[in-house]
């Protein structure tokens, strides 16, 4: 009986000690899911308040006025501002980090277009990039006590620093060569420490910009937002996530007939990206150049595809977002499936490089004492 309660206290100390450590990775691990299920509700909020014949700011408004805590701080915030007399797209500005910037921005258009309820589909397919991001960081998650623990980087500078130089002396004093992989593993030691480290350096950046959010960009907005917009264009489901939005809100601007020049552009700054909309310029030159919008669209699609399905796509009366549902569902497909496999092979490789040192650096100091033993035996 005293042994099962000394076990129990034993499990009850660890829980005390860690799980505060494990609960704050699991929140932390979920703030994706957070902010989308936010974003969510607010966006569910706006529509009911539409159907029944209210504005954003008064719905807004008149929940605050509840003192309902769901929707956090900000949100009242929020409200204030829009109590105050500013329009929504300028209140939604007072509070950068509320919903993420290329919601913002599709609401904003919607607002421009007269009719906000239009863009609603293409916010909420944006919201299913919360889900591909947390289960990603999972894949980190498993790492954590290899990568992020500077156990091995430490190891490997003892090993540098107090156990190799004594065992090159004495090899040295007992006149006998040193083993071929002790050699090649001090000589290489400088190497594994600055490998191991900078692959906890790179998974603490990653985990800090995931972590932070649309909050890390808005305080380096001047630094890190061109940047960010850059490797959006290199990451290929980054890329494919851009397309996805800016085709989505192309055709419901189209379906709503808005002119293709304001609709391209309109449709471009609803990425919050730069670069894209920058490419969207060059197609508006290339509209107002003679050009039909089919061809205009090859500055903004690399691959050809979105071309032609566009082409498709205008033979039809105003029915765009229908005509290219399919091409927004294997967009968000494919980005979803190369995040996950870009996950897999990043925490497989750190794994195997990580188990790599740890096992040369093993397998080099059993060595030399093994060969220490060995001659010691002989003498």
């Amino acid at each position: 009986m005293s042994g099962w309660i000394s076990h129990l206290f034993v499990w009850l100390a660890w829980l005390i000690a860690f799980g505060p450590l494990l609960w704050l990775l699991v929140f932390l691990l979920s703030l994706p899911m957070l902010r989308q299920e936010r974003a969510r509700f607010f966006l569910d909020l706006l529509e009911t308040g539409w159907k029944e014949g209210r504005s954003a700011e008064n719905t807004i408004v008149a929940i605050s006025q509840s003192q309902d805590r769901a929707m956090g701080v900000r949100f009242h915030l929020l409200a204030a501002y829009l109590e105050m007399g500013l329009p929504f797209g300028q209140a939604l500005e007072k509070v950068p980090y509320f919903l993420s910037p290329q919601i913002k921005a599709m609401l904003k258009v919607g607002e421009e277009i007269g009719d906000p309820r239009r863009v609603l589909p293409a916010c909420r397919q944006l919201l299913k990039d919360g889900l591909s991001k947390t289960r990603g960081a999972f894949n980190f998650a498993m790492i954590l006590p290899l990568v992020l623990l500077p156990v091995a980087p430490l190891i490997f500078l003892m090993l540098l620093v107090f156990v190799y130089p004594k065992f090159l002396q004495i090899f040295s004093d007992m006149e006998v060569p040193v083993p071929a992989l002790t050699l090649l593993v001090i000589s290489q030691a400088h190497l594994c420490v600055w490998v191991t480290i900078a692959a906890a350096v790179l998974v603490l950046l990653a985990a800090f910009f995931y972590v932070g959010g649309p909050r890390v960009l808005a305080w380096g907005h001047g630094v890190l937002q061109p940047v960010s917009d850059w490797m959006a264009l290199r990451i290929p489901w980054r890329y494919k996530r851009l397309q996805r939005d800016f085709s989505a809100m192309l055709a419901i601007l189209l379906d709503a007939t808005v002119p293709e020049e304001r609709a391209l552009k309109l449709a471009a700054e609803s990425t919050a990206n730069g670069i894209f909309l920058n490419r969207a310029k060059r197609a508006v030159e290339d509209l107002r150049a003679g050009r039909k919008l089919p061809e205009a669209m090859r500055r903004l699609d690399d691959s050809g595809e979105f071309h032609w399905r566009l082409s498709n796509a205008c033979h039809t009366q105003n029915r765009f977002l229908t005509a290219l549902s399919g091409w927004l569902e294997s967009l968000d497909a494919k980005a979803f499936q190369q995040e996950q496999a870009a996950a897999h092979v990043i925490t497989t490789a750190l794994v195997l490089v990580n188990g790599l040192f740890v096992g040369l650096l093993t397998a080099g100091t059993f060595q030399a004492l093994i060969s220490v033993i060995e001659t010691g035996v002989l003498w």
